[in-house]
């Protein structure tokens, strides 16, 4: 039987990344996606608290409850950085206790798949405005993850975050790459990444870690399965 893991994703613009990993990965996995409602499209912190709000992701975990899925995903890092690590620890466990699986988010997988990968210095690539970006450096230092250099192109919307073309991406990640960082870290989950994920890496010399693939590692992670090949360079790593 497949392994089985749920994602609720904010409104419209990448989430197709989702069933293009799910075939990529193989028969053995299924990743159903739940779309939570996003009253305002914008990275703009009090949006991003009230598309990450309790009321928000228990209304989509209820609804992937009702899949009989294994484990939940909260698939949108701002959501969740935007929170503090004890705001995202607390919307996880409320996550779970809806769903009544374990449960996690992406900035939580960055997080974890930086141990998988031993990596503790990196470089962030973010589509989001500054002040935005800046908190996801913040929620990284509180887990000892030193940032090297971060670039923020500005953008306010995911629809807009969405529209980036794939040279788009491979241009602008490699572009902020930083001689002393290890990896870098592409952090939204609204930026197409899926059909990238070897080129990036081969594009910059490095790992690189975007939103939706460390997303969907954690997901398997949670279910305590092994990350089949078609995850870059998350594929067949573990962690605690």
């Amino acid at each position: 039987m497949a392994v089985t893991v749920g994602f609720l994703y904010p409104g419209y613009s990448a989430e197709d990344d989702y069933p293009t990993l799910e075939r990529i990965l193989g028969a053995e996995v299924a990743l159903p996606l739940v779309h939570t409602e996003m009253r305002e499209d914008a990275h703009r912190v009090d949006a991003l608290l009230d598309i990450g709000s309790a009321e928000v992701l228990a209304a989509g975990a209820e609804r992937l409850r009702q899949q009989n899925v294994s484990a939940v995903v909260w698939a949108c890092t701002s959501g969740s950085f935007v929170f503090g690590v004890e705001g995202a620890t607390r919307q996880v466990r409320q996550l779970a206790e809806v769903a009544g699986v374990p449960a996690s988010s992406t900035s939580f997988a960055f997080v974890r798949a930086l141990r998988a990968l031993g990596v503790r210095r990196v470089a962030v690539a973010a589509t989001y405005p500054g002040d935005v970006a800046e908190r996801f450096v913040d929620f990284l230092a509180d887990d000892g993850v030193e940032v090297s250099s971060l670039a923020s192109r500005g953008i306010v919307t995911a629809a807009e975050v969405g529209t980036l073309s794939s040279a788009d991406v491979l241009e602008f990640v490699a572009a902020h790459d930083h001689p002393d960082a290890e990896a870098v870290l592409v952090p939204d989950t609204a930026l197409h990444t899926a059909l990238l994920l070897d080129e990036l890496t081969a594009r910059v010399g490095k790992p690189v870690l975007t939103a939706n693939q460390v997303s969907v590692w954690e997901g398997l992670r949670l279910v305590d399965a092994v990350a089949p090949q078609g995850l870059g360079v998350l594929s067949g790593r573990r962690t605690e």
